[in-house]
C-alpha cells in the first residue's frame, strides 16, 4: 500500500512540474516599463530563452515553492501560479532594447520565473551563487538585476 502511495505522489509531483514548465513556454509580450525598455518580448522554450533577437541557452534547475516565489515577487503566497529557477549565462556586454544590458556591468547567471494566469514575472540575478530565497536577503541583495512583467 505504501509503495502505491509513494508512486502516486511521485507521479503527481512529476505532472505538476510538467504543467509549471509548460505554462512558461511560448512568446510573452513585454508589459512593464522595464520590460519594454530593456528586453522587449521574450520567448521561452525547453532549453532556450530569446530576448530581443538574441538566443541564450538555459537549464531549468527546479520549481519554486510559494514562499520562495513571494521572496522575489510581490505576490501572495496563496495565489495560484508556478515558478521556476533557471541557470543561464548572459554576458554583461550583451545589449538589448535601447542598448541596455540586463545587469549593468555584471553577467546574468540566474533567472526566476513566476506564471499566474496570462502573466509572467521574471527576475534576473547576477553572481555565480544560487539566489537565497528569503525576503530579507533578496531585499538587501546586490545580485538582483531587475524584475520584469510579461503577458500572453
Amino acid at each position: 500500500m505504501r509503495t502505491i502511495l509513494k508512486r502516486a505522489i511521485t507521479a503527481s509531483l512529476f505532472l505538476l512540474t510538467l504543467t509549471a514548465t509548460a505554462q512558461e513556454k511560448g512568446t510573452w509580450k513585454a508589459e512593464s516599463k522595464t520590460a519594454r525598455s530593456i528586453t522587449g518580448d521574450l520567448t521561452l522554450s525547453n532549453e532556450k530563452l530569446m530576448i530581443y533577437f538574441s538566443t541564450v541557452a538555459m537549464a531549468r534547475i527546479r520549481g519554486l515553492q510559494p514562499d520562495e516565489i513571494g521572496s522575489v515577487f510581490d505576490v501572495d503566497s496563496n495565489e495560484e501560479g508556478a515558478g521556476s529557477l533557471y541557470r543561464l549565462n548572459i554576458p554583461a556586454s550583451r545589449k538589448f532594447a535601447h542598448r541596455n544590458s540586463l545587469c549593468g556591468g555584471e553577467d546574468v547567471e540566474w533567472m526566476v520565473t513566476y506564471v499566474s494566469g496570462k502573466t509572467m514575472q521574471v527576475a534576473f540575478f547576477g553572481n555565480v551563487k544560487v539566489p537565497v530565497f528569503d525576503r530579507a536577503k533578496i531585499a538587501e541583495s546586490t545580485n538582483l538585476c531587475g524584475t520584469f512583467t510579461y503577458a500572453k
